[in-house]
């Protein structure tokens, strides 16, 4: 667990020998180590190791060097083809007739590709020189000077943290009582972390279900008791036992159940039902699941009659009205008054209902004032996640944007054109006043009367979901915005393949003001301008060792308003299948030198998953005084099945970057400005991208790795 408690924490778990030693020496040069890659210790944490054997600093480095090299990306040796990148880049077409030049003065080659020419069409991969380094790694490295530091480059801070179990239970609480749903691989940790910590204090909230899920598949695997109180947990839990789908987006294939595990889901289910009856009507919800399920449970073999009249609503024997069939009731009787009553019912529903209600009531005054009094009678009931995305969502439909931005359950994103009908403003400034004064007041409740923020990270959006969130380092939540420093911003990519080879392309496309093209650089067009302002470093088109492909841009002499980089599935496996595959970008000066990749530059770098076949990670934005900044998307395109191009989705990534660039999402500036702030340093949460060492003992911190702790429950 050390490695995931550094790399997703920042925190060195505390070591003791038992006996006091003089690691001083060892732990500078750990320092100088970590320096080198753009990391250093905290005081606290130098102090702390300087007091230990060289021994046991000695093995803090060994598990620590490689951590941090794998969470900046230099973990692998990045090789590009054009080994003096980003001098020496060819022009395409040059480029191009010199690898045809070359397999012409080859017997193998020329047999294949002079054919090719007679007819006009030679396929580039057929061309000997084309598509693969053909020099080493350390031959590259040659040929560039060494790297030189920067004043500007960020340093990063370790901080020293618990003991290792301590850290590893503060982990799994956080994680287990995220208010925000969790991308796989967190998930895949909860489940470890549960089996971990079994014994230990167990999380009182579950506030996102399918968390309480896993760790119910752990629990009841090995004996413990379960913790459920609604019946889509026990379904939930059933997902996991059969390795499915606990977010219930997908179908579940149910295994085979030991008897003990069967016993267990139904007396779960019987427990919330004689409890609370009216939880049976959320069998509707998700009735062909629990139909199939209780194929695989067997219920008339266990003496809980509660349970069995459950699954005979599931099986379609006896019916019940649920809250969703009672609206839609209502409404269709043109009873909207009633409508809002049964909502009142379910708080959530009645908010996330809030557009479709606010035009039903959009004519008749009164019905609006029952809806706004409702909205105040239940705030208080519903979650700070769903709070915020209304807020959200409330404030881009007075925005009046030309698209909107859809992204399905498998994370893959469209733009539309914008034909809903518009709001009346009055009343949405009204709803957005009733859930500022609710969140103001739950912050307040959490000991946070102020935000101290980083002026970087005001912009960052605050997480309503980490579901297809990439894992990695710097990463954002979508629709983050934060400054880019550098004079020249350089992208990275590197994947390496399983077995298939494997060819994903790196190219950056570029558009005006008006988001029209304004020209691209890719493996079709490697150099963008002739003074060479954004080249790539080549096209590589296998990678069984791994590969990495860059694009450098000297952000003055950019024309373009933006610059969106792609990374294209051109051949090969997916993006899901592929054995590791990174995406990130680095700020660098133009007197710095060094490698293609230098660890101490890297502002982001993330894994790239997903379904789509075309991966757009952010936008890089100039402003009218040519300062540039970067809005984080993590979106992914269905694209086609082969020989996606960045010529082939111009089209789609223009209208998608329009929409995406227009929408309002809410940020930690947001937040700041909501809170009326305090003299009280304890009730001012500090918010950065890192914690400074100058703060008060007591006082909450939130980065990038906790943030989700900033949305209320």
């Amino acid at each position: 667990m050390f490695n995931v408690i550094v790399s997703r924490t920042k925190r060195v778990p505390s070591v003791w020998s038992g006996l006091p030693g003089n690691g001083e020496a060892m732990t500078r040069q750990l320092d100088v180590s970590l320096l080198s890659v753009g990391f250093k210790l905290s005081g606290e944490l130098f102090r702390h190791l300087s007091v230990q054997s060289p021994a046991v600093v000695k093995d803090v480095a060994f598990r620590l060097i490689p951590v941090v090299n794998e969470m900046l990306g230099s973990h692998v040796p990045h090789n590009v083809y054009f080994k003096n990148f980003p001098d020496k880049v060819p022009d395409t077409r040059e480029f191009w007739l010199e690898c045809i030049c070359d397999a012409l003065s080859k017997a193998d080659s020329a047999a294949v590709v002079a054919p090719q020419i007679a007819v006009g069409f030679v396929n580039l991969l057929d061309l000997p020189k084309y598509g693969e380094c053909l020099h080493s790694y350390d031959e590259m490295v040659k040929c560039h000077d060494q790297f030189i530091p920067s004043i500007k480059d960020k340093i990063k801070v370790l901080c020293l943290g618990n003991s290792l179990q301590d850290e590893t239970v503060a982990l799994y609480h956080e994680l287990a009582g995220s208010s925000v749903p969790l991308n796989d691989g967190d998930r895949k940790l909860i489940s470890k972390l549960a089996k971990l910590c079994l014994d230990d204090r167990q999380p009182q909230m579950f506030p996102v279900r399918e968390n309480k899920a896993l760790v119910n598949q752990i629990r009841i695997q090995n004996g413990k008791s379960i913790l459920v109180d609604t019946v889509t947990d026990v379904l939930r839990m059933a997902c996991a036992l059969s390795d499915g789908d606990v977010t219930l987006t997908e179908k579940t294939k149910f295994k085979s159940l030991s008897r003990k595990i069967r016993r267990g889901l139904m007396e779960g289910l019987s427990e919330v039902l004689v409890e609370s009856p009216a939880k049976m009507v959320d069998v509707n919800r998700h009735q062909e699941q629990w139909k199939r399920l209780g194929e695989r449970l067997h219920p008339h073999e266990f003496p809980l009659p509660v349970a069995k009249e459950f699954f005979a609503v599931a099986r379609g024997d006896k019916a019940v009205n649920g809250v969703a069939s009672q609206l839609e009731r209502a409404i269709g009787n043109g009873d909207i008054a009633l409508a809002i009553s049964i909502l009142e019912r379910a708080p959530g529903m009645l908010f996330r209902s809030l557009d479709r209600l606010v035009l039903l009531c959009e004519a008749d005054v009164d019905l609006t004032t029952q809806l706004l009094m409702a909205t105040r009678n239940v705030v208080g009931q519903v979650s700070g996640r769903v709070l915020i995305s209304v807020w959200e969502h409330l404030s881009n439909r007075l925005e009046k944007g030309e698209k909107r931005i859809f992204t399905n359950s498998k994370g893959k994103t469209w733009a539309q054109n914008e034909n809903r009908r518009e709001l009346p403003s009055g009343v949405v400034s009204e709803l957005v006043s009733v859930i500022k004064t609710e969140l103001c007041s739950r912050l307040s409740k959490m000991g946070i009367d102020g935000l101290q923020v980083d002026p970087d990270f005001l912009g960052v959006a605050l997480p309503l979901t980490e579901k297809n969130k990439s894992s990695g380092f710097g990463v954002m939540p979508k629709g983050s915005v934060v400054p880019v420093h550098g004079k020249t911003l350089r992208f990275f990519m590197y994947w390496k393949q399983k077995g298939e080879r494997t060819d994903y392309d790196l190219g950056a496309f570029f558009m005006n003001e008006s988001f029209q093209n304004a020209g691209h650089v890719s493996w079709t067009n490697l150099r963008d301008g002739s003074d060479g302002n954004c080249v790539h470093s080549g096209d590589i088109v296998n990678a069984p060792c791994g590969a990495s492909e860059f694009i450098d841009m000297k952000l003055g002499n950019v024309a373009a308003r933006y610059i969106v980089p792609q990374i294209n599935r051109y051949s090969g496996e997916s993006f899901q299948d592929v054995e590791e595959n990174l995406f990130g970008f680095m700020e660098r000066e133009t007197f710095q030198n060094g490698k293609p990749f230098e660890a101490k530059t890297v502002k982001v770098k993330a894994e790239i998953r997903g379904k789509g076949m075309v991966a757009i990670p952010a936008v890089f934005m100039k402003a009218s005084d040519d300062s540039w900044s970067c809005k984080w998307l993590d979106f992914q395109l269905a694209g086609y099945p082969n020989m996606n191009t960045i010529e082939g989705n111009k089209f789609s990534t223009s209208l998608l970057i329009q929409a995406v660039v227009n929408r309002v999402q809410i940020t930690v500036r947001d937040l700041a400005e909501l809170l009326p702030g305090s003299p009280n340093p304890a009730r001012m949460a500090y918010v950065g991208f890192q914690k400074p060492e100058n703060l008060q003992e007591n006082q909450k911190v939130f980065t990038l790795d906790n943030l989700t702790g900033l949305i209320p429950k």
